[in-house]
Order: structure tokens, then C-alpha cells, then sequence
């Protein structure tokens, strides 16, 4: 094994499995450390950038997606709804962004985006998101490079789509939608100047060489997403994941520092299934390079610590809320 420290240097598209698995593998305290310091390179540590997530279409999705309780497929309790207007979702924005929000997402449980009167009105919204003064960030499923422009007209700042696991075990979680459908749809946003926000899950059975695979397909993407959610499996009833034990701490803090070493430009997102982390495995994931959480007490279906935690815990870490379009603020 090279030594990490000319492994890590620089921002790279060309890692190899096995420098991802030497990384990956480290003694967790070994790579904590090294993950820190890589981000007090790029980032500032005390800052991070606080989201808001809003389903304005829920359930009644025809993919098969195992996790997913808005799957047609399974019978999870969820309503289906149809779109919210877009007086609604603009008063769910400015309340997002009093509450400390500098980016809000809307997700609608689509497969794929229609040129339709629903399109018609997402474009209305990000609009409407976008002059509020909030980045504006959305997940409709496939989109083609068209409507990917269309978005970006609109004022959409980044689009997620994420990959979800490695090339290898995704037929174990989704039949419906091929791996490399999910990579052209990153490709049709990126070619529209649209930053991309794309990561995974873990704890739905898969090895630790498959999240070392799903690492390697983000970090060698060109550029990097620019925001990496790392989700942990939030278990629901009625899907076929539902009996999946909940995802050991430690192996969260782990993806996150990895994420950290590959990607060091990139926001990474403590994302889905930081509930059932104490305080104390959210501080060595900020520690470890998480710079970036969802807020507000629901992630489109499943439970999120509440505004009110996340403010004690930024405080008694001393942490602040990242401004938005900070980036394009420093460019200028």
C-alpha cells in the first residue's frame, strides 16, 4: 500500500478498487483523523449546510425500488398524493428557510419526468423556490437532457439521482431502472450546468465490496457530485427490506470519512438514518467530514431529528448554518 498521503493528494478521477479498500479499511480513529484533515483543507469545519426535503408527489411510484415505501409494488400505509400546488410549496419554503435552510429539495415519487401540466407546475416551483433566495434542488426521477435544461432555465441549482448501491448489487434492490439509466441522468444534468447531488445507502445487505464499488463510481465521476448523501437504511414495513437490522455507527462514520478522502470538494450529507445515531456518532461524522444534513422532523416518508435537536447539537458543537450559494459568492 502507498502511503495514504500520496494516495489522497489532490482531487482525482481514477481511483482503484484497491486504493478505495485500503482507505475504506483503516482503523476508524486512523481514518477519521486523516478524513479531518483532508476536509479542514477544502472546507471550513465549523460550517454546515443545512436542507429541508419536501415530497410534492407522494407514493404510487411504479419502480420496485426494495427500500422504498413509495413503491407501488408494496403496501406500506403511505397515501398516495398527487402534486402539491405551488402556493403550497413556496409557503413550505419560506417556512423551511426561517427555520435556518439554505437549500430546499422537492421530490416527486415519479420513474421519469413527462413533458406535461405536472412539469408545468415543478417549473413554477423551482422558480418561486429559487426567488425566495433558497438553492433549489429536486428529485423527479429520469430526466433527459432537455428537461434537464428546462430545470435549469427555471433556476434549479442542483438535481439529485443517486446510484444507491454498486453496479453489482443493484438488480438485489431495483429491477425496474438499470444502473447505467441512473448514470445518464447524472450525465443529462451535468451537461445542463445543473450540480449534481448523487450518493447511496447502506445497510440494505450488501458487502463491503459493493460500497466500496458505489465509492468509486461517485469519485470517479468527472467532476465530483457536488453533494454526496450517505443514507443509512431506514427499515419500513411492507417493503422487502423491512427485517434489515439497523446500520452499526461506526460503519456510517466510516462511509463518511471515505467519502471525505475521495470527493474533497464535495458537501457529504449525513443523510436518511441519522435518527438512530446518538449525538455523540453525529459528532465524529461532522469530525470525519459530513458537512451537510437534512432538517426538519420527516425525509419525504421516514423520521428526521426534529429543527429544534439539530440547533442544540450545532450549538454544543459549535457549528453554523453554511450560507447559500456560498460557492458562486466566492467566485465572484
Amino acid at each position: 500500500m502507498k502511503p495514504i498521503e500520496e494516495v489522497t493528494s489532490g482531487v482525482r478521477h481514477d481511483w482503484t478498487n484497491d486504493e478505495i479498500a485500503d482507505i475504506y479499511n483503516l482503523p476508524l480513529l486512523e481514518l477519521v483523523y486523516k478524513a479531518a484533515t483532508i476536509h479542514r483543507q477544502f472546507h471550513d469545519p465549523s460550517e454546515v449546510q443545512v436542507c429541508s426535503l419536501l415530497s410534492i408527489k407522494t407514493g404510487g411510484c411504479p419502480e420496485d425500488c426494495a427500500y422504498c415505501p413509495q413503491s407501488a409494488e408494496y403496501d406500506t400505509g403511505v397515501k398516495v398524493e398527487p402534486l402539491l400546488q405551488v402556493d403550497e410549496v413556496l409557503e413550505k419554503a419560506r417556512n423551511a428557510k426561517e427555520a435556518g435552510a439554505t437549500r430546499f429539495c422537492m421530490g416527486a415519487a415519479w420513474r421519469e419526468v413527462h413533458d406535461n401540466r405536472d412539469f408545468d407546475r415543478v417549473l413554477e416551483m423551482v422558480k418561486g423556490v429559487n426567488d425566495i433566495g433558497l438553492e433549489v434542488c429536486a428529485t423527479l426521477g429520469m430526466v433527459t437532457e432537455e428537461q434537464a435544461n428546462k430545470l435549469k432555465a427555471a433556476g434549479l441549482y442542483a438535481y439529485n439521482h443517486n446510484v444507491d448501491t454498486s453496479s453489482g448489487y443493484y438488480k438485489s434492490i431495483i429491477t425496474t431502472r438499470t444502473y447505467q439509466e441512473r448514470i445518464d441522468t447524472i450525465k443529462n444534468t451535468r451537461k445542463a450546468e445543473i450540480t449534481v447531488c448523487s450518493g447511496g445507502i447502506i445497510g440494505m445487505g450488501e458487502s463491503v465490496e459493493d460500497r466500496i464499488d458505489m465509492l468509486m463510481t461517485l469519485a470517479n465521476l468527472d467532476p465530483h457530485p457536488e453533494s454526496v448523501p450517505i443514507n443509512a437504511l431506514v427499515p419500513v414495513a411492507g417493503t422487502p427490506l423491512e427485517g434489515r437490522p439497523p446500520v452499526d455507527a461506526w460503519e456510517f462514520a466510516r462511509m463518511i470519512a471515505t467519502a471525505r478522502i475521495l470527493m474533497p470538494k464535495s458537501m457529504v450529507r449525513l443523510s436518511a438514518g441519522r435518527l438512530q445515531l446518538s449525538k455523540e456518532a453525529q459528532a465524529i461524522c461532522f469530525l470525519a467530514g459530513a458537512n451537510s444534513i437534512f432538517a426538519g422532523d420527516k425525509l419525504l416518508t421516514t423520521p428526521n431529528p426534529a429543527v429544534d435537536e439539530d440547533r442544540e447539537l450545532f450549538a454544543s458543537l459549535g457549528l453554523k448554518p453554511r450560507k447559500a450559494f456560498k460557492e458562486e459568492m466566492s467566485s465572484n
